[in-house]
């Protein structure tokens, strides 16, 4: 990390340096912020003390909760923090700690989301099956496996950035360390380790979309051939959060990365940026809440 002699810090300028705005975004964040840790530690919480929720299914979501907490905690209070003080600074080891938490909890989270839709394949394919194969210690496996696997992901993802010089400028446009735009400040040469880093994200996503698609092609087979009309309804009902939750997920999460970097400032790139970091953390506990009957009962 021999490139912190050139710069020691950044600075975060995704809004504007109006006291009257910054005190105005600083209740905005603190607002949505809030939401979402009091929607996914409720969640959390009512699964817990409700014996007859302690289910896989469940046990998957008190995690999606915990990693959609752990998301919003790396971005927002460090954004209201400037916003309190009046201050864009970030530094160099600061910024480094974003990326890599940011795509841990990132990969973590589409891992997870891939595993729940196994889950819910087996629930609804083979149900027979269904409590042997997911019994209690391999729903605690698997769930480690996804928080774990990210760690070297996000690793390799943090390094290949950070490795890189940064001389010519520390100003980003945003109002956390993203990726692209530390790209854009950096005078060193990465194309090519970048497209490599970049082929292999996509290929891991691609991996986790095509399996989720193909569960759920199975399951939808599956509940057009139940004759039952209430049975299907509650097959859908399981179903149809954990979909809204991937589309959401990877959605806003595609556009963000695939979209290309603006030379300018850009209100559509903070825009894209807010969406993919703070809207599923938002959105899911929502989601679960208002769809799944056996939450609403308990709470």
């Amino acid at each position: 990390m021999s490139n912190q002699s050139t710069v020691t810090e950044f600075l975060l300028l995704g809004f504007s340096d109006a006291r009257e705005l910054q005190i105005f975004h600083l209740m905005v964040f603190l607002g949505i912020y809030l939401a979402a840790m009091v929607g996914n530690f409720l969640i959390i919480v009512v699964i817990a003390v409700s014996n007859h929720l302690h289910t896989p299914m469940h046990f998957f979501l008190i995690n999606l909760s915990s990693l959609d907490l752990s998301t919003i905690s790396v971005t927002l209070p460090k954004s209201m923090a400037h916003f309190l003080l009046n201050t864009t600074a970030i530094s160099y080891s600061g910024c480094a700690a974003q990326v890599f938490f940011f795509h841990v909890f990132g990969a973590a989270d589409l891992a997870l989301l891939t595993v729940m839709a196994y889950d819910h394949y087996i629930a609804i394919c083979k149900p027979l099956y269904y409590k042997t194969i997911m019994k209690g210690t391999t729903s605690i496996h698997t769930a480690a496996s996804a928080w774990l696997s990210c760690v070297p992901y996000s690793a390799l993802r943090t390094g290949n950035v950070l490795h890189l010089s940064f001389s010519k400028s520390n100003i980003l446009d945003q109002f956390f360390c993203e990726v692209p735009w530390l790209l854009k400040l950096s005078c060193s040469d990465s194309y090519f380790s970048e497209v490599g880093v970049l082929a292999f994200s996509f290929l891991l996503v691609i991996n986790c979309f095509a399996f989720i698609s193909m569960s759920y092609i199975q399951i939808f087979t599956m509940v057009l051939r139940i004759p039952v009309r209430e049975k299907q309804r509650k097959a859908f009902s399981t179903c149809i959060p954990h979909l809204i939750a991937v589309s959401l997920f990877v959605s806003t999460g595609s556009f963000a990365y695939l979209k290309p970097v603006s030379n300018s400032p850009s209100a559509l790139d903070l825009t894209a940026s807010l969406l993919y970091s703070v809207l599923p953390p938002v959105i899911n506990p929502v989601i679960y809440t208002m769809t799944n009957n056996d939450i609403k009962a308990a709470m």
